[in-house]
């Protein structure tokens, strides 16, 4: 089951996707910027089976890769297939769905680094509701829509989660970790044009969190309905905080009895894009940082706050290159530091 996380108290670390290209460069990168809390790259510039949902296809059955398009044929007999992941599921077998060098090069660099030292290593996995909604079938209609394959997606992305878990502990010596599930298809709650059955949603978080045994969280880059998304059994919430702050803190009881049962919040206060982020000083985003802080510290413990935060970019970096990368995570590490000098 999976557990909660070591209080960060205002720690820095990134979301996603870097622009790199060498994902050794790329996680040292990481390292320079976040090495209490490094997390695990995703380099989708490498090629479109490293970009978010591709790189955590690699199992699924019926999978046919056209180009920089995926789909499944769900016509053909996959029987086998499905029955051995559910199978795995139940039995936690999961040492046979890790990632390949095709599919997530910069988790892989990130296993030959020592992180004894971190507080925690965090990777990411395509959340099973994302995944269900990005991937159709043979007839365009997305996987979430089909009840066997959304059940399916949920096992094996758990499995794939448990991998990526057990990998940082065994390789990097990483002392905690922290999978988080990239959801932005969270956005679509409440909408009439994208239906999401909630239960099937609510049901592959807590499948993953019965497998794991460290963090476990949720990444939304959108606004969605916050109180469900807190309600999980999950330990992290990660949001962008630049965009979507207002929304979010309308669902304070939600957020006050997260972070007083443990939860953390990442607040994603610096742009991920490069021009956006040009248009920011340090002064500036402090002061975004520290009008979030005060309106929170309005009705929840100021030391509280400070102990189950984090900063971090809005998102993964995609709009940018290596350098201007660098720029926006040394942003988010010292913002994390002036936080930690005035709050902590």
């Amino acid at each position: 089951m999976a557990s909660l996380l070591p209080p960060p108290r205002l720690a820095a670390t990134g979301v996603g996707g870097l622009p790199h290209s060498d994902p050794e460069v790329a996680c040292r990168a990481v390292l320079e910027s976040f090495p209490e809390v490094p997390y695990a790259p995703t380099l989708p510039n490498r090629g479109p089976r490293e970009a978010i949902v591709f790189n955590d296809a690699e199992y699924l059955p019926g999978a046919v890769f056209e180009g920089d398009k995926l789909y499944a044929n769900t016509a053909a007999d996959h029987a086998g297939q499905m029955e051995q992941i559910m199978l795995d599921y139940m039995e936690g077998n999961f040492a046979a769905y890790g990632a390949s060098e095709e599919y997530n090069s910069g988790f892989l660099a990130m296993l030959e680094c020592d992180l004894s030292g971190a507080l925690f290593a965090k990777a990411q996995v395509t959340g099973p509701l994302t995944f269900g909604m990005q991937v159709v079938d043979q007839k365009k209609r997305p996987l979430h829509y089909d009840p066997e394959y959304a059940d399916l997606l949920n096992k094996m992305i758990a499995l794939r989660a448990r991998w990526y878990e057990e990998r940082l502990t065994a390789r990097t010596g990483a002392p905690h970790t922290l999978v988080v599930l990239n959801e932005p298809y969270l956005a679509a709650f409440g909408s009439s044009v994208i239906p999401v059955d909630r239960d099937l949603v609510a049901a592959g978080f807590e499948e993953t969190a019965a497998l794991l045994e460290g963090g476990i969280g949720v990444h939304c880059c959108s606004n969605t309905d916050w109180a469900f998304v807190l309600g999980m059994d999950i330990g992290f919430v990660s949001l962008d905080a630049y965009r979507y702050a207002r929304e979010f803190l309308l669902y304070r009881d939600a957020i006050t009895r997260f972070m007083e049962a443990g939860g953390v919040v990442a607040w994603g206060i610096v742009p991920a894009e490069y021009d956006v982020y040009e248009g920011e000083t340090p002064d500036s985003l402090y002061t975004r940082m520290s009008a979030i802080r005060d309106d929170v510290c309005s009705w929840l413990d100021p030391e509280l706050f400070a102990r189950q935060s984090m900063i971090t970019p809005t998102c993964g970096i995609r709009f940018a290159d290596e350098r201007g990368a660098g720029a926006i995570m040394r942003a988010a590490a010292d913002l994390s530091r002036r936080a930690r000098e005035e709050w902590a």
